[in-house]
């Protein structure tokens, strides 16, 4: 597998005069022998003629050539020590006598100068480069674990929250690329680097090229054939997009350990790719299954922009690691939440499946819903997308939110007729407290999360816009009754996520979608299989297909009663008539825990400093909480939060915490 490959090895020069390359064997075994000997003995030959000890003649520096890292066509890329202060790079060298014809040094140079301006931490760092008699030399970053194409080898396929991680840090470099009009033309698992702390960069800029505008594009067919885009391969030239077709045969690749389009004819594969034709196995999760399709349009507008991707389901809905130790370079990963829990789990686990028969028994009665899940989960997509696209087709371009519409009572108001702030409130608010305020059964049943989703941040959104800015927090008025999530666990590996209310009501949100809540009485258990619809049982008559899950729901019970602390003062005042709340959707990111209930509650847990944020809707007004350091609560009328503005620190918690929102409704 190639680790670096210059952009005028003779591999990439013959793909980019021909849309074909011979796939077929030797037709004499014996030649081919020849051959392969005849190769062994020219690379065997080959470091011996290289020196060991090379000298910068600019700037006198010393370097000790290692081992091999990769070749390709032009060059080798070797462990090079700078011997001055021990630092080791990845040194990729090329004989002047491979680039002997301009046009080959010319790429060389074109290759150095475009990689040399890149500064990212996701992709390979440039440091030097110089030549002498014999050879250039390009200094890179050194990337210790190699490739992901070396990890796949040895791992053969990846899990999801492995995918997800490595996928984060592809775009993040990819789209600064696609920010300097840099194409990289060549993604695949070979280019994707990995250093000794398991960061991704990406790498070999050999086939990279500025971007054109598209009746200039670049007509040539050059990368690795089965990553190869339609539009590459028709001939109708290079965009932004063919990365991002790329991207979708990367992901599909780690997940299936194999090339979308891979086939044993080069013609079959280009027939496919051309086609757009592939299989989705039903080993893929739906929103993975969901999230490749649209990375693998066939037309390149339709699929989607580098900052749509992270916002796709696969990521909002599943684990994604922050971290990925070094044993997962050869072994699958064992996440878990931490000793105590793990034990308690396992138990759960145990309990969920028993034995080997129970548990083929399980996945038997799995498989069965998976259509039928797939089709739900699809559906949900589709009108979620078609929510969407109907809100932003009618924001203005900066983002700001629409002024009132026509038909509402302050279209055109004069300085005596100016609203207070409370009417202000109410403006905002009108027309989403009515539908989502009481059971809200009937809101999700129409609307779908979205709605709730949307509703909440256009709240938010008005009051961070319009109130002023103020010193200290102001006195708190409202109600405390309100019920908000006192202590939580990411299990979502495994099982799902689960958390306690502050009414001690304990809930999963199921890895499936389905939810579960176990009330305070510790005797009743409410089931939702779909938005709205409830099914209610006691502990002590459960149905037997739901046997497993009440099991894990009773662990994450206990493990959060006996290992977690609550996470503030307020106290709930248990009220029958309060809807029960279940969880809709939850998001994390490298800063906060943001949770949506089914009746607008809106909650965000900032991890470095434990403080809280808490919106909800009581009778005629939303009332905001805020948990401090000190782990006291205050809540405000958002009302009175236009009037008197609040501090910039719980200010830019409440940006924080609206960016969230969106992020999770886009």
């Amino acid at each position: 597998m190639d680790i670096l490959r210059s952009i005028g090895s003779p591999a990439a020069d013959r793909m980019c005069a021909s849309s074909q390359r011979s796939a077929d064997p030797p037709s004499s075994g014996r030649s081919s022998r020849s051959s392969s000997s005849r190769r062994r003995s020219e690379e065997r030959s080959a470091p011996a003629e290289m020196a060991r000890i090379v000298t910068d003649p600019e700037t006198g520096r010393c370097y000790c050539r290692g081992k091999v890292l990769g070749k390709g066509g032009f060059a080798k890329c070797y462990e090079m020590t700078d011997l001055s202060t021990s630092k080791v790079y990845a040194a990729k060298i090329i004989p002047h006598t491979r680039v002997s014809k301009p046009h080959q040094r010319e790429k060389i140079d074109r290759e150095i100068e475009l990689h040399k301006l890149l500064h990212h931490k996701h992709i390979v760092h440039f440091y030097h480069h110089f030549e002498d008699k014999e050879n250039i030399y390009i200094l890179l970053e050194y990337c210790s674990r190699k490739s992901l194409a070396h990890i796949l080898k040895a791992r053969k396929v990846l899990t999801e929250p492995e995918v997800r991680y490595y996928l984060r840090q592809i775009v993040s470099g990819l789209k600064y690329l696609h920010e300097q009009e840099i194409l990289h033309r060549d993604l695949k698992l070979g280019n994707f680097f990995v250093s000794e702390s398991m960061e991704l960069k990406v790498g070999d800029f050999g086939l990279a090229a500025k971007l054109e505008l598209a009746g200039n594009r670049r007509k040539t067919i050059c990368g690795t054939p089965n990553y190869l885009s339609p539009e590459v391969l028709n001939k109708q030239g290079h965009g932004c997009e063919s990365d991002i077709w790329a991207l979708g045969c990367v992901m599909y690749t780690m997940l299936l350990g194999r090339p979308p389009f891979e086939t044993t004819n080069l013609k079959e594969t280009y027939r496919c790719i051309r086609e757009a034709r592939y299989s989705l196995p039903s080993s893929l999760s739906p929103p993975a299954k969901l999230l490749i399709s649209s990375l693998l349009t066939k037309s390149p507008e339709d699929r989607p922009h580098l900052d749509h991707i992270l916002r796709h389901d696969f990521f909002i809905q599943g684990f994604s690691p922050e971290r990925l130790p070094p044993s997962c370079c050869h072994s699958a990963p064992d996440f878990h939440v931490s000793s105590p829990a793990k034990s308690f789990f396992k138990k759960a686990a145990a309990a969920l499946f028993g034995g080997k028969r129970d548990k083929v028994k399980y996945y038997e009665t799995l498989n069965k819903q998976t259509k039928e899940e797939e089709e739900i989960y699809k559906l949900q997509h589709d009108l979620k997308r078609t929510a969407i696209s109907q809100q932003s087709s009618q924001l203005p371009e900066d983002g700001r939110p629409l002024p009132p519409s026509a038909d509402e009572p302050v279209a055109a108001v004069t300085e005596a007729q100016s609203p207070t702030m409370q009417d202000t409130i109410r403006l905002i608010v009108r027309g989403s407290l009515g539908s989502c305020s009481s059971s809200s059964s009937e809101c999700l049943e129409d609307d779908m999360a979205g709605s709730v989703a949307g509703t909440v941040a256009s709240v938010f959104r008005g009051c961070i816009e319009n109130m002023p800015k103020a010193g200290d927090i102001p006195k708190g008025s409202g109600s405390s009754n309100l019920q908000w999530v006192t202590k939580w666990v990411d299990y979502s590996n495994k099982y799902g996520f689960g958390y306690q209310l502050s009414d001690n009501t304990v809930g999963v949100l199921f890895n499936n979608g389905t939810h579960m809540s176990l009330l305070p009485d510790r005797k009743t258990i409410h089931y939702y299989a779909e938005l709205g619809k409830r099914a209610v049982f006691p502990t002590c008559e459960v149905p037997e297909h739901f046997v497993g899950q009440v099991t894990v729901l009773k662990y994450f019970s206990h493990y959060m009663e006996e290992n977690l602390m609550d996470g503030g003062d307020l106290v709930s005042m248990t009220d029958k008539h309060m809807p029960r709340l279940y969880l809709l959707q939850w998001l994390k990111s490298d800063r906060a825990l943001m949770m949506l209930f089914n009746d607008g509650t809106f909650q965000v847990n900032f991890y470095h400093d434990h403080t809280k944020i808490i919106l909800c809707a009581q009778q005629d007004e939303y009332l905001l909480t805020y948990i401090n350091e000190e782990r006291v609560s205050t809540t405000f009328a958002l009302g009175s939060l236009l009037t008197s503005g609040c501090p910039k620190d719980l200010r830019k918690r409440m940006e924080y915490s609206l960016s969230m929102l969106l992020q999770r409704g886009s």
